[in-house]
């Protein structure tokens, strides 16, 4: 990326508070970070530390008290709330902890429904979830209902319907969460096979582990990016 390039994420003095009863709760505080288009980032700290809070601004499931967020040059963080819809509908894709499929719903129409939320027709909606299913090993689960399934098929029918709509980036909230260590390390995998395909993916997770299947680490501590060193030592003092 050259000096003049703007990254695919940049984030610059997010601040998120929360009021409730009068009492104001600081998730997040004086945050600035970028991930670069083709980047596979991991975002770690403790329970409590602002993780889902961060994702959820990032996704635009949520907008922040302060601050600005830009996905490829276009500031987002003030969207009206159709075209923050429209906007996370189009460029981002979602791999949640609780798979949040739709148990009355076919793994192909699981992962074809965000498509049908765009202008898009049958012929290419049809090419695209048989293209996600094939980068899963799913097809020949297309027919089977989730409950049929296993947590790591799941998950795996999940990662589908994440990549259907080609996102500029992947976000990812605890992705093994739900899964034993097998399953666990088959999701880290697939997530490592799309990163080289070139996928953007941004991971939250607690698990050092997982963590290291990233090309790097943003720590996260009380709401505030630190780094490595004054993690250690503020988790030392805490105990």
């Amino acid at each position: 990326m050259s000096a003049a390039a703007e990254p695919l994420i940049l984030m610059q003095g997010i601040r998120k508070v929360f009021l409730t009863d009068e009492v104001e709760t600081h998730a997040l505080q004086d945050v600035h970070f970028a991930i670069a288009k083709g980047e596979y980032v991991a975002i770690a700290g403790p329970s409590g530390c602002g993780k889902t809070t961060l994702l959820s601004i990032l996704g635009l499931l949520d907008t922040p008290t302060d601050g600005e967020y830009r996905i490829a040059g276009t500031s987002v963080a003030r969207l009206a709330a159709v075209d923050r819809a429209r906007v996370r509908n189009r460029e981002i894709g979602f791999i949640f902890q609780a798979f949040n499929l739709i148990g009355d719903l076919t793994v192909w129409e699981n992962v074809e429904l965000p498509l049908t939320y765009r202008d898009m027709d049958a012929a290419e909606r049809k090419a695209r979830v048989q293209q996600a299913l094939e980068k899963v090993g799913m097809t020949h689960r297309a027919k089977h209902y989730p409950p049929q399934l296993s947590g790591g098929q799941q998950q795996r029918v999940a990662v589908a319907r994440a990549v259907a709509g080609d996102p500029a980036i992947l976000l990812a909230d605890e992705p093994t969460g739900n899964l034993d260590s097998r399953n666990g390390e088959a999701v880290m995998q697939l997530l490592q096979e799309l990163h080289a395909a070139g996928s953007t993916i941004c991971m939250v997770t607690h698990d050092a582990r997982y963590a290291q299947h990233a090309q790097r680490t943003v720590h996260l501590f009380d709401g505030r990016v630190v780094e490595t060193p004054v993690l250690e030592r503020e988790l030392a003092m805490a105990q």
